[in-house]
C-alpha cells in the first residue's frame, strides 16, 4: 500500500507541469485507477486494523513520543481518508471524463468548476500534508530501528501477530 501511495503521488506531482492534453488526461486516469486500487486496500487495512489492533508501544517509550505516535497515525488515516474523498468527489465533477479499470467514468457529474476548484483545493492540501507526514513516519521508523531499538518497525511490519506479542 505504501509504495502504491508514493507512486499515486508521484503520478499527481506531473499535473503541475506542462503537460499536452492527452499526456493529462491519460496520467488523471493512472492517478484515479491507482487512487481506487488503494481505496479499497484502505478499507481492507482498517479492517484488519479493527479485527487485529494495532502493535503494542514500547512501555519505555516517553509520553510526548507516545502522544506524537498517536497523532501521525490518526492524522495519516484521516488525510488518506480525506484524499479519497476529495479525489472522488473531484473526478465526479471533473470536465473531462475519466475512465478506470477501462469500464467506469468517474466524472459522471455536471461540471461545476466552483465545487471542482474548491475540493481539488482541499485534496492538493491533503496530498501536501500527507508527503510531510510520510516522511515524519519514516524517519520515526528509522529511529525506532536504529537508534532507540525498540523493536517497533519490526511489530509495525507485522501486525498481524499484534495481539500476540
Amino acid at each position: 500500500m505504501a509504495f502504491l501511495i508514493i507512486l499515486d503521488l508521484n503520478i499527481a506531482q506531473k499535473f503541475g507541469g506542462e503537460m499536452e492534453l492527452l499526456d493529462r488526461l491519460e496520467s488523471r486516469v493512472d492517478h484515479a485507477t491507482v487512487g481506487t486500487i488503494i481505496t479499497f486496500l484502505f478499507v481492507l487495512r482498517l479492517a484488519l486494523r479493527y479485527f487485529y489492533g494495532a502493535p503494542n508501544l514500547p512501555s519505555t517509550m516517553p509520553k510526548w513520543q507516545i502522544y506524537a505516535a498517536h497523532t501521525g497515525h490518526y492524522g495519516l488515516y484521516t488525510l488518506m481518508g480525506l484524499l479519497m474523498i476529495t479525489g472522488f468527489i473531484s473526478a465526479s465533477f471533473a470536465s473531462d471524463t475519466i475512465i478506470i479499470f477501462n469500464n467506469f467514468n468517474l466524472a459522471f457529474a455536471d461540471h461545476n468548476e466552483n465545487l471542482f476548484m474548491l475540493v481539488r483545493g482541499v485534496h492538493e492540501f491533503c496530498t501536501n500534508a500527507i508527503i510531510f507526514l510520510i516522511i515524519v513516519h519514516i524517519v520515526a521508523a528509522l529511529y525506532h530501528h536504529f537508534i532507540a531499538r525498540d523493536r517497533t518497525t519490526i511489530k509495525m511490519l507485522k501486525f498481524w501477530t499484534a495481539k500476540a506479542n
